[in-house]
């Protein structure tokens, strides 16, 4: 049986242990599974190699078995690394090679997160880069070239604590070399190792992988995360191929601190680039200004004595400059210094004393007459506790899903206050300390079904306080918010049959929609006639008008979800689409892709 057909899927067994429970995604080097480790009751992903020509050259054969079982090897050189995906082991099945590797659960490559949520601010993307960074400077001081770093290369997860995407990890090394160990290069002479315009300007006119070139490509993944598209994006991989040799990036309009960084790391010659050291200074002055430490994982090596507080672009060398350190003081002004900031220390020491006390001794005589508690604090502000189904406006004291919790409000209509988000679960424990360790990552677990099938939200957990736990009825509740903006009605499970969408932010995966006008849709049942169907999303460029993207969005939509891929005949059926006003708003440009019948007839359960 050939590896790729629809056979080799679900139900199999891989070398008489691991069985194939779904497909997570597919590559040049061939299809990923989730699988089940049955001898050790756990979950894996596996990689599986897939030979789309059954003709194929030996040779090409060879090159692509050899190609995996490097990346196996090369991966596992960095097993423990924080920022790698693990690799456990390789081993071979009906004569091909399985990579068997860590299993990320609720984990979202870097290009579908912004293709879904539009571009990230600078600090996140800061973040993001300081852990690539870190994870390709482990492989280079083992002398491995990733030599393809790209936005649909690194995985963002959710950490022990729940936080969304707070796991960043590098994968994909099946392209990856070691230059020093003469080993040999498993890629046809026909073929340009890398992705276009992702790959070093060094790199697509035949040089050599070097550590400068994956950080070349590292500033390509950055701009794209940023800006929303790729510095040297063109119609055609020959075009992009010519604009990273011979053109300058496109000027960054969203980059703001990290402008300055991304200029440094595109340039052309790779003898004036910015070196990784400077890379990860800068990343860390943008992803915490007050202070610049490296993200845990980095090489203390990258730490400076003095961090800077700015930094300024150099253009004669193409690096960062730092502004000069500031002198120390003299010795004995130092002591006297050192003195003061012991006294004022004590004294802030015996200050917060003396108000423990006093708010004890409040506490004690001025009782707060059986008065409940709030649920979730000041800083929420709520009087009483959520309910599964509320909606809820909420607004943050910064920028949003970013520092503490918003303040929130219930819509009891969950339309008229154009809600941000409802509750879509409570997570119950069995003490406020449980609560805060627990219920984040049970409210992601919660939400993640209805998360995957919306376009642009984000899961965030309301916390009872110490004080409020009881009053919240020891649950927390599991939110369900627009990431950029409302979502203008009920989400999931609390939308009824029939309810008209007012906007497409609250659009599913697979739902059944009657659409009596190009301007109106309803909420239907799969189970009787449709009009459309919801397959997912794509996202028009960022100088798309809303009003050009009402002709260009079905196009768009048959390109990136096409109906065939969800088993349509595309002989009798074609790709619609749906654009709302909040996207626009939001700058996401996000656009719902839908099938529909080519005559207009409706469609009925019998459907795929």
């Amino acid at each position: 049986m050939p590896s790729g057909t629809p056979q080799s899927g679900v139900g199999r067994t891989i070398a008489g242990r691991y069985l194939l429970l779904n497909r997570l995604g597919s590559g040049a080097m061939g299809h990923v599974w989730r699988a089940h480790d049955q001898r050790l009751d756990c979950e894996v992903a596996l990689k599986e190699v897939v030979f789309r020509n059954p003709v194929e050259a030996i040779e090409e054969r060879a090159a692509r078995v050899a190609r995996a079982r490097a990346e196996a090897r090369h991966a596992a050189g960095l097993r423990g690394h924080p920022h790698v995906v693990t690799v456990h082991d390789v081993l071979e099945h009906e004569g091909l090679p399985w990579i068997v590797m860590e299993y990320v659960p609720g984990a979202l490559d870097l290009r579908e997160l912004v293709h879904r949520r539009g571009p990230l601010a600078p600090v996140e993307c800061a973040r993001i880069g300081l852990a690539v960074l870190d994870a390709l400077t482990a492989g280079h001081e083992r002398g491995v070239m990733h030599r393809d770093v790209k936005p649909a290369n690194i995985l963002l997860a959710p950490d022990r604590g729940g936080a969304p995407y707070a796991r960043v990890l590098l994968t994909d090394y099946g392209i990856s070399v070691q230059p020093d160990a003469g080993e040999p290069r498993y890629t046809l002479t026909s073929a340009l190792v890398g992705t276009p315009g992702y790959l070093a300007p060094e790199r697509a006119t035949g040089g050599p992988p070097t550590a400068a070139a994956d950080l070349f490509s590292l500033g390509c993944t950055l701009y794209f995360t940023v800006e929303g598209c790729g510095p040297f994006e063109r119609d055609s991989q020959l075009a992009e191929i010519t604009a990273v040799v011979l053109e300058e990036p496109r000027p960054p309009v969203r980059a703001g601190a990290l402008g300055p960084l991304l200029s440094a790391v595109l340039v052309k010659d790779p003898a004036l680039r910015i070196t990784a050291a400077d890379t990860a200074a800068a990343l860390t002055a943008i992803a915490a200004p007050s202070r610049p430490v490296p993200v845990p994982g980095s090489r203390t090596r990258w730490a400076r004595p003095h961090a800077p507080t700015e930094t300024s672009h150099n253009p004669t060398t193409g690096g960062l400059t730092a502004p000069p350190a500031v002198p120390s003081p003299p010795k004995g002004q130092a002591h006297h210094r050192e003195r003061a900031h012991l006294l004022r220390a004590l004294l802030a020491c015996a200050l917060s004393l003396v108000l423990a006390l006093g708010g004890v001794w409040y506490a004690v005589v001025h009782p707060s007459g059986g008065g409940a508690a709030k649920p979730y604090g000041d800083a929420v502000g709520l009087a009483r506790p959520l309910k599964d189904g509320d909606c809820v406006v909420a607004d943050w004291p910064g920028s949003p899903f970013q520092g503490g919790p918003p303040r929130l409000t219930v819509d009891p209509t969950c339309s008229e206050r154009t809600p941000d988000g409802q509750v879509m679960a409570l997570a119950t424990s069995p003490s406020a300390d449980e609560a805060r360790q627990q219920g984040p990552d049970a409210c992601e677990q919660r939400t993640q079904e209805v998360r995957e099938k919306l376009a642009d939200v984000r899961g965030y957990a309301i916390v009872p306080t110490r004080a409020g736990f009881e009053a919240a009825g020891r649950r927390t509740a599991c939110l369900v918010l627009g990431a950029h903006g409302p979502v203008y009605g009920p989400l999931g499970g609390h939308r009824k049959p029939g309810m008209p969408f007012v906007d497409t932010a609250d659009m599913q995966k697979r739902d059944c929609l009657d659409a009596p006008s190009l301007r109106v849709a309803r909420l239907v049942s799969c189970t009787g006639t449709h009009d459309q169907q919801v397959l997912g999303f794509t996202r028009l460029g960022p100088d798309t008008t809303l009003a050009e993207a009402k002709s260009l969005s079905d196009a768009a939509c048959a390109r990136d979800v096409p109906p065939k891929d969800y088993g349509f005949d595309p002989s009798r059926y074609e790709a619609a689409s749906w654009t709302g006003t909040s996207a626009w708003l939001s700058g996401t440009h996000l656009v719902v892709c839908t099938v529909r019948k080519q005559n207009g007839g409706t469609m009925g359960k019998d459907e795929p």
